[in-house]
C-alpha cells in the first residue's frame, strides 16, 4: 500500500523544520562581534612622555608597578575619598600580584587604544606624584573623560591645583577631543551622577 502524505502535512513538516532552533542556529551565520571604537583617531599620535613644570607623564605599565604601588598606598583614605569614592580601590589589601595585573590592564588598553593611563612622576622618576586618566566618557555628549589624582603629601603641598590647571591646558592643545569631562572637578560628583543615571535609564 503507497503512503500518501497531504500538502497541509508537508507544510507543516516545512514549519516546524523551519522553525527548530537548532537548525535555525545552524543555517544563520554566526554574528561578528564589532571591535570597540577607538577612543582617538588612527592617525592621532599618542603623547608618550610629557614633561611639565616640575613632573613628567610616562604612561602606566609594568615598569612603575612599584612607584605607582607605593603611592597609592600611601594615601588610602585621601583617595577613596578623593578620587574612587569608595572604599574598593585602593585598600589595604592590595597584592604584588593586584597591582601588577593592573599595570598590564593599563598598558594593554594603551596600546590598544581604548585608555590612556599616566603616571604623574618627578623628573627623576624616582617617585609617582599620581596618575592622569584619559578615557571613553561614560555620560553622553563628551569626547573624553580625564580623571587624576595625587597623593595626599602633593595634595597637601598644592600639587593637585597645579596638576588640574597644567592637565586642562595640555588636554585641550594636544589631544583631539572638542568637549572633555572632568568628573568632580569641572563638573561636580552630584551632576556628573545624574547624567550617569539618566543615561543608564534609557
Amino acid at each position: 500500500m503507497g503512503l500518501r502524505i497531504s500538502g497541509a502535512a508537508l507544510a507543516l513538516a516545512a514549519l516546524a523544520l523551519a522553525s527548530s532552533p537548532a537548525l535555525a542556529q545552524t543555517a544563520a551565520p554566526a554574528a561578528t562581534a564589532q571591535p570597540a571604537p577607538l577612543l582617538v583617531p588612527a592617525d592621532f599620535k599618542v603623547p608618550t612622555l610629557v614633561e611639565g613644570p616640575g613632573f613628567k607623564l610616562v604612561p602606566l605599565g609594568p615598569d612603575l608597578v612599584k612607584v605607582d604601588f607605593d603611592a597609592y598606598m600611601s594615601s588610602i583614605e585621601h583617595l577613596q575619598k578623593t578620587f574612587s569614592r569608595s572604599t574598593s580601590w585602593p585598600h589595604p589589601g592590595i597584592t604584588d600580584a593586584d597591582a601588577m595585573k593592573d599595570m598590564e590592564g593599563e598598558q594593554a588598553r594603551f596600546q590598544a587604544r581604548k585608555s590612556f593611563a599616566y603616571g604623574v612622576l618627578t623628573p627623576d622618576g624616582k617617585r609617582e606624584m599620581g596618575s592622569v586618566y584619559v578615557s571613553p566618557s561614560r555620560a553622553p555628549g563628551y569626547d573624553a573623560m580625564v580623571r587624576m589624582w595625587v597623593t595626599k603629601a602633593d595634595y597637601d603641598a598644592g600639587f593637585d591645583a597645579q596638576l588640574y590647571a597644567w592637565v586642562q591646558a595640555w588636554v585641550a592643545k594636544e589631544w583631539p577631543f572638542a568637549r572633555v569631562a572632568y568628573p568632580g572637578r569641572a563638573i561636580a560628583w552630584d551632576e556628573w551622577d545624574a547624567k550617569l543615571a539618566a543615561a543608564k535609564a534609557k
